[in-house]
């Protein structure tokens, strides 16, 4: 039976699995698709409108490059999934990009990697939902204004369904993904029977408008054009974003894990590409004309007049004669661009695990949830994705100028990677079988890296005045990692065991103190305790705050005979964490061989308001001690009534108490925990009875 206080928790991302149940997890190809290719599927939705609004400077007479555009954009994205089927079977841990980048470039161009897709996925995250609310309020105009706090509310959703586990998320997006597929298929295929079959026309609500180039951008020519068509490709070229989360997800597939990877990549591609290039085409046919400015580029369009996405207004032009359908777009759309964050949720907490692990991240990013999921990955993507929404003010078409330069960074190093990777498999490779497949995958990953760099070079050129900002946080993630890894490096350094017994150097003796305050059962108990460890002096401290408190405690400590001698430290100032601090430092100084053991007696309450109710000397005195070398501290818990009462309700309850650590039997009495450890019932032990409560 579940506590009350675990009851919210249980039901907002089930009970808990055991460790031996992570095989139930892994995914079919038809769960895979929607979970690792829904950022990828839905970037179809925004990449054509962002193609537009590019094309927009120069006005109308640029609008007629959008479909080479699409086709370049098109041919891109083919040759990257290809290269990355060759990176799935070569490289199926799991790593990616990273991985390819590490064993092939070296430790630093797999931080870059690492720093770069870090950045993606929050991007990620930030882009489709605020992308997908867009979309929504484009329907529903009773929504806008309220982009912000929509975004932020569809950013706690994902998470919160993400820690339930990677299977269950991904059966719950698995409708919205496949419907969004039909959806825009459907609507494409519609367009052609209108169009072909019954010659009809459907002009969509921007075309009556006449577009104007931005001032003094309206008579565009030679390089200045040059220049526009390479932006605007660039910015068609977020249609690419999210093809790299297939690499990083082999572990969560089915076996064969790498043939379900490289077909499931291979169905995303075909099927991106369709609705892709279907949309640019039915924008062409519709007219859809979007502006930077509407008010000012849109001759016609009044000065109210509030710009729909262009998917929206494709969907109202060829569903003009069929409402439902257009209201079903804008439904999906806003849901696959909601659930392609579900991608990044899926990716940013296995990228910090492997991270985690190779000693980059905390190490609290590499364990794994009650639900098998990278929980802490997932709470931390979540915080800093609305982070970002909040700071661009759930603007997508803000947000998306940062997005693609992590993505083609590590599409950059992954390619060149793979061809070392190849390259190096050539040349002790003797099977001509083998040696044939190894270099038509080698020349796939060197095309692959011909277009990416191609893209990279075009968006550094042409959005460094947005780009600046997304290099500038790969930079800074890229310096943290450094230090993270350099700290684990020192402590792993310092705590090594030494090689011989003889250089670990003994304590000649060992000084137990123990704090009280007043004559009571936790101070008994410690005492008791101090005494059964033995150590060469023993002796009993107090902190004169109060002269009649501490007069009161010298009698009864006489009266009852005690063995132990009792020191009292003055304190003119009424302070207790300094009088023990000074005394301690003294019997180090005066013996620097000798060890001095601190024993601090201290309540355990059941009920986080309870601590309020008592001080917190314990936690201060211990905070303070830690940092004293040749200083050991041990708390001794004192369990009150209500954790008793807490702790049998645990042991009552807990599919998940010996795996968290939790002991299968109550402990005996007087146990002791370590220094700064909870106590016994897992609570933290704030209050302290000594040396004054």
């Amino acid at each position: 039976m579940p506590m009350p206080a675990d009851l919210p928790k249980r039901i907002l991302i089930g009970r808990a699995l055991r460790s031996d149940k992570l095989g139930e997890t892994l995914l079919s190809k038809r769960i895979a698709l929607p979970v690792f290719a829904s950022d990828a599927l839905s970037s179809v939705a925004y990449a054509p409108e962002e193609i537009l609004l590019t094309l927009s400077i120069a006005g109308a007479s640029a609008i007629h490059f959008s479909w080479q555009i699409g086709v370049v954009v098109a041919i891109v994205m083919l040759a990257v999934v290809a290269s990355y089927r060759q990176n799935v079977h070569a490289y199926p841990s799991g790593g990616g990009d990273y991985e390819v980048a590490t064993v092939n470039h070296g430790p630093n161009s797999g931080l870059v990697v690492a720093s770069a897709l870090m950045v993606d996925y929050v991007l990620t995250v930030a882009v489709s939902t605020t992308s997908g609310v867009a979309n929504v309020v484009s329907a529903v105009p009773a929504l806008r204004g309220h982009e912000m706090l929509l975004s932020v509310v569809l950013v706690v959703v994902l998470m919160g369904m993400n820690l339930r586990g990677v299977r269950e998320s991904g059966s719950a997006f698995a409708v919205p993904t496949y419907a969004f597929m039909v959806g825009v298929i459907g609507m494409v295929g519609y367009g052609v029977i209108r169009h072909y079959a019954f010659g009809q026309d459907m002009p969509a609500e921007s075309s009556a408008f006449h577009l104007e180039a931005t001032p003094g951008n309206d008579s565009l020519a030679g390089f200045a054009m040059v220049f526009l068509l390479l932006k605007a490709f660039s910015s068609g070229c977020a249609a690419l974003t999210g093809v790299e989360a297939i690499s990083n997800g082999v572990p969560a597939f089915r076996k064969p894990k790498s043939k379900n990877a490289a077909t499931t990549l291979l169905l995303m591609a075909s099927i991106a590409v369709v609705m892709f290039m279907g949309i640019i085409w039915l924008a062409r046919l519709t007219g859809v004309q979007m502006a930077e400015e509407p008010a000012e580029q849109l001759v016609g369009a009044g000065a109210g007049y509030h710009q729909k996405t262009a998917l929206a207004q494709i969907s109202e032009a060829v569903f003009s004669n069929f409402t439902p359908g257009f209201y079903f777009i804008a439904a999906v759309t806003g849901l696959i661009l909601v659930l392609a964050a579900n991608t990044a949720f899926n990716g940013f907490p296995v990228l910090g695990s492997i991270l985690a692990q190779d000693r980059y991240l905390p190490r609290q990013l590499h364990t794994r949830g009650d639900r098998l999921a990278f929980s802490n990955g997932i709470i931390l993507l979540a915080g800093v994705a609305i982070l970002f929404i909040v700071a661009f003010n759930a603007d997508p078409t803000r947000l998306i100028q940062l997005y693609i330069v992590g993505v083609f960074v590590s599409f950059n190093m992954s390619q060149s990677g793979m061809i070392r990777h190849w390259t190096r498999h050539l040349k002790t490779e003797t099977d001509p079988k083998q040696r044939a497949h190894m270099q038509r995958s080698r020349a796939i990953n060197a095309f692959g890296l011909v277009m990416t760099m191609a893209v990279l070079i075009v968006v550094l050129v042409t959005k460094i005045t947005h780009a600046w900002v997304a290099i500038a946080l790969m930079v800074v993630l890229f310096v943290m990692m450094k230090a993270i890894r350099r700290h684990y490096d020192r402590v792993s350094a310092e705590l090594v065991a030494a090689e011989e017994p003889d250089d670990v150097v003994l304590p000649t003796r060992v000084h137990a103190v123990v704090l009280v305050s007043k004559l009571h059962k936790p101070a008994l108990r410690a005492l008791a305790y101090a005494r059964l460890a033995r150590a060469h002096t023993l002796e009993a401290v107090t902190v004169n705050v109060d002269p009649v408190d501490t007069a009161a405690l010298r009698a009864e400590w006489d009266e009852r005979g005690i063995e132990v001698p009792l020191k009292v430290l003055d304190s003119p100032y009424r302070e207790i964490t300094g009088p023990v601090l000074d005394y301690v430092k003294n019997l180090r100084r005066s013996s620097p061989r000798d060890v001095v053991s601190v024993y601090i007696p201290e309540y355990v309450v059941g009920h986080w308001y309870e601590h309020l109710l008592h001080n917190q000397s314990a936690l201060r005195l211990k905070g303070r001690l830690l940092f004293k070398p040749g200083v050991m501290v041990t708390s001794v818990p004192w369990q009150l009534e209500s954790s008793e009462r807490r702790k049998s309700q645990k042991e009552w309850s807990a599919p998940g108490a010996v795996r968290r650590g939790e002991p299968r039997h109550r402990p005996t009495a007087g146990a002791s925990a370590a220094s700064g450890t909870p106590g016994a019932d897992g609570s933290n032990g704030n209050d302290t009875t000594a040396p004054h409560a």
